[in-house]
């Protein structure tokens, strides 16, 4: 199945949390190279790898990568991880909910971790409002990109993020949510305050976990 569309826009928020100083930094989902990009200008002097499972996003991350690994991490990808050592900051930019098993990767790439070395990433919450909206309307469509992704193959929450990566042997140490107001963002989260207080949920947590479009995370070796 092809891909999610390639684009040239980066998450800033994922970007702020790759340490300044990587000597060595590996991007999962490399994608048109744009995050590789707008790093290596904050930073020229690390080595920035992308991966990619699409010989076409191939070719355009290896405008601005320095190497650019053509594997399919859901497939193999063992070799390649194996060769890859002292690796500072491995990047999941909305990639984790694309694999078969991303807790099984996220304890793979734990050895090729420098003695500093954390693990970046955004992953969309599928607690959001909008999820909430089409679920109780039956309206759950595939689409190209965003929250219901057709090549997604895992769902998470601010809760499941957090059992993420702690089951997998990380501590989280940095992370925030990503909210996008809408029209009907106010209204709909006043519903979900309803909701939570009908059923005996936290109200406040509950508006808060529906408030997120996406949460970025950052994880060390536990």
């Amino acid at each position: 199945m092809k891909q999610t569309p390639v684009h040239d826009g980066y998450n800033n928020d994922l970007l702020a949390l790759i340490p300044s100083d990587a000597s060595l930094v590996v991007e999962a989902g490399s994608s048109s190279g744009a995050l590789a990009k707008a790093y290596k200008a904050l930073n020229p002097r690390c080595k920035y790898v992308g991966i990619e499972v699409d010989s076409d996003y191939v070719e355009l991350s290896q405008r601005y990568c320095d190497t650019v690994l053509s594997v399919d991490l859901n497939q193999s990808g063992d070799t390649v991880l194996s060769e890859l050592n002292d690796v500072d900051c491995w990047v999941f930019g909305d990639v984790l909910e694309h694999l078969i098993d991303p807790w099984e990767l996220l304890q793979r790439v734990r050895p090729s971790l420098s003695e500093s070395g954390c693990v970046t990433a955004c992953i969309p919450n599928m607690q959001h409002w909008s999820i909430q909206l089409k679920l109780n309307s039956g309206a759950l469509w595939y689409e190209d990109a965003g929250l219901l992704d057709k090549t997604n193959l895992r769902w998470f929450t601010r809760q499941t993020i957090i059992e993420l990566f702690t089951s997998s042997g990380y501590r989280i140490t940095a992370g925030q949510s990503r909210i996008f107001e809408s029209e009907d963002h106010q209204k709909m989260l006043e519903v979900v305050r309803n909701i939570a207080e009908l059923t005996g949920a936290n109200p406040d947590q509950s508006v808060a976990d529906a408030s997120a479009l996406q949460y970025v995370v950052k994880a060390v070796r536990a």
